[in-house]
C-alpha cells in the first residue's frame, strides 16, 4: 500500500531536505506544507520538491490547519493510503516512520502514536508540557496516553473525513484529535519512538509555552466557563432558596434540588452548543444528560447531608462538594453523555531511546 508522510512546515531549515530524502529512499511519497514561511524559505522548499510535493501559502495559518490542506491532498491524489504526519525539524526518524506505517497496515482501523519516553535531560518544557497534558487527557477522558504531544502520527485515509472535521488551526489541533478520538471512542495505540532534541531548550520548536498551551487546553477551559457559570447560578439559587426556607433537612433538600433544575438546563445548553458542539439527537443527548444530573444530585445531596450533619456549615459544604463533582461530571459528559462508539487500549512496544546534544 502507498504511504504518504505528510509534514507541515514553517520556516524549516536544511534538516527538511535531509529528512525529504531519507523519506524518498524508503519509497515514501512526501507532501509539504508550506505554512507561510515566505521568500527567505524558498530555496529550502525548492530543494524539497525534488522528493515530492509541496503545497504553500502567503501567510501562516498553524500547524493544525497545514494538517488539513494536506490531508485534503492526499484525499484527492493518493486515495486508499497509509499517512504518517512528521515534524520538519528532524525529531522523527524515518525507521520510527516506517515502524507506524507497519502496525496500521497489519490494523488499518488503528490510529498509531510514536510515543517518546522522554530521558532526563530533556528540555524543561517538553517535561512538564507533555505530563501536564497527560494528566489532564488521563483524567478528563479515562484513556492513558503516555505522549499526548507526538506529531508523529500514523492512520489510514479512511480517517482523512474524520480529521478534517477537528477543529484548532494551530498547535491545539494535535490535542483536539485525540479528545475527538477519545469522545468517540474509536482504536487508538501508542508504539514507543526514538526521543532526539538538538539542545537544551528544544530551540528548533515554534511552540509558544503561553499562547499554544491556552489554545491546547481551549476545550477544557471552555468547560471550566461552563461549569463556572452554571455553579455560580446553581450557588446563588440555593442560597435564596436556603435563605427563604430556612434551616432543616427538607429545606436543603429542596434548595439543592431546585437550584439545580435551574443551573443544569442553562449547562446542557451550553455544553452542547458552545463546549462539545455536538450534532447528537437531542432526545438521546438530553435524556443521557438529565440523567447524570439525577445521578450528580443525589450523591451531591447525599455528601452535602452528610457534611453539614458533621456541623459543617452548610454554605461552605456546598462549594467543597461541587468542586469533588466538576472532574466527575466533565469525564461523563465527554465520554459517555456527547461521546459515541468504542474505544481499544493502546498496547506499548519496547524501543530506546536516543537523545543528541
Amino acid at each position: 500500500m502507498i504511504r504518504v508522510a505528510l509534514i507541515p512546515s514553517f520556516e524549516p531549515d536544511e534538516t527538511l531536505i535531509t529528512l525529504s530524502e531519507q523519506l524518498r529512499e524508503q519509497d515514501f511519497k512526501i507532501v509539504i506544507v508550506d505554512d507561510g514561511s515566505g521568500p527567505a524559505y524558498t530555496d529550502i522548499f525548492d530543494e524539497c520538491e525534488i522528493f515530492g510535493d509541496v503545497l504553500s501559502y502567503d501567510t501562516n495559518r498553524g500547524k493544525g490547519f497545514a494538517l488539513r490542506e494536506g490531508l485534503k491532498y492526499i484525499k484527492a491524489i493518493y486515495g486508499n493510503c497509509i499517512i504518517v504526519t512528521m515534524d520538519s525539524d528532524g525529531q522523527h526518524m524515518v525507521c520510527d516512520a516506517q515502524k507506524l506505517c507497519n502496525r496500521v497496515e497489519t490494523n488499518p482501523r488503528q490510529f498509531v502514536l510514536g510515543s517518546r519516553r522522554l530521558p532526563k535531560d530533556a528540555p524543561t518544557k517538553s517535561k512538564w508540557g507533555n505530563g501536564i497534558t497527560r494528566f489532564v487527557y488521563k483524567t478528563l477522558t479515562g484513556t492513558n496516553v503516555y505522549d499526548t504531544q507526538s506529531g508523529l502520527r500514523a492512520f489510514h485515509s479512511d480517517w482523512i473525513p474524520r480529521l478534517l472535521e477537528v477543529r484548532g488551526d494551530r498547535y491545539e489541533y494535535e490535542m483536539n484529535v485525540l479528545l475527538e478520538i477519545s469522545r468517540q471512542k474509536l482504536p487508538i495505540e501508542e508504539i514507543p519512538i526514538h526521543v532526539i532534541y538538538f539542545d537544551k531548550q528544544n530551540s528548533v520548536s515554534h511552540f509558544d509555552a503561553l499562547h499554544d498551551s491556552v489554545r491546547i487546553y481551549k476545550e477544557i477551559l471552555k468547560f471550566a466557563g461552563s461549569s463556572l457559570a452554571s455553579f455560580a447560578i446553581d450557588y446563588l439559587m440555593y442560597a435564596l432558596l436556603l435563605t427563604l426556607l430556612g434551616a432543616g433537612d427538607a429545606a436543603l433538600l429542596i434548595a439543592n434540588f431546585g437550584a439545580r433544575a435551574v443551573s443544569s438546563i442553562f449547562n446542557f445548553t451550553v455544553n452542547k452548543k458552545v463546549v462539545f458542539k455536538t450534532q447528537g439527537n437531542l432526545k438521546k443527548e438530553s435524556a443521557k444528560y438529565f440523567g447524570l444530573v439525577l445521578f450528580n444530585i443525589s450523591i451531591n445531596t447525599l455528601i452535602l447531608t452528610g457534611l453539614t450533619t458533621l456541623g459543617i456549615n452548610a454554605y461552605g459544604a456546598k462549594i467543597a462538594v461541587e468542586c469533588v463533582m466538576f472532574i466527575l461530571s466533565y469525564v461523563i459528559q465527554h465520554n459517555f453523555v456527547f461521546g459515541k462508539g468504542n474505544m481499544k487500549a493502546g498496547k506499548e512496544i519496547e524501543c530506546e531511546n536516543i537523545s543528541i546534544q
